[in-house]
């Protein structure tokens, strides 16, 4: 790898897209449930290098783990998933693919697909040559679905404030 610092100083390949600095991270691992937890912690991480809220980065995170794990019920065994995250300001695009049995993009009438849309903003999927099998999800900051009252027991934070935080946490410890 070359060390050099690339144009824009960080040693990262960026590049001009769109009036800002565009990134892309690509993670090759097994198709495999096992391995889901890299791709979240990743999703996480860069979520929040764009500075995309809590809600936001949670919502990516689950997003990901979700299209991945729609893909994973067909993928050859064996094969690699696929995950290339494309950072611009206030907006991560990943698409996920990997190479499929029956090369059938995952159904849009499912309750899983619903999630998705409602976690990512802009959902799609698509086959390619060799049987592969792609979904594509874009989020920006700040662009949140309403996804109702939370299951029970469970704190979905509208602030990242820490008092307001530990107000809500407190208040489901008592109840």
């Amino acid at each position: 790898m070359d060390p050099t610092p690339s144009a824009d100083g960080t040693g990262n390949s960026s590049g001009v897209h769109g009036g800002g600095l565009r990134d892309v991270v690509q993670l090759t691992i097994p198709a495999a449930g096992a391995y889901l937890t890299v791709l979240r912690t990743a999703t996480a991480s860069l979520a929040a290098r764009l500075d995309f809220t809590l809600d936001d980065i949670e919502d990516l995170r689950i997003a990901v783990d979700e299209a991945s794990a729609l893909l994973l019920v067909s993928a050859v065994p064996g094969s690699a998933l696929e995950c290339v995250f494309t950072l611009s300001p206030g907006l991560m695009r990943v698409t996920v693919s990997v190479d499929s049995l029956d090369s059938e993009p995952p159904s849009k009438d499912t309750f899983a697909w619903t999630v998705l849309s409602a976690l990512a903003g802009e959902v799609s999927s698509s086959t390619g040559p060799g049987h592969r099998v792609t979904i594509e999800l874009a989020k920006r900051r700040g662009d949140r679905a309403d996804l109702g009252e939370p299951p029970a027991g469970h704190v979905r934070s509208r602030s990242a404030e820490p008092s307001e935080l530990g107000a809500k946490l407190g208040a489901v410890g008592t109840s």
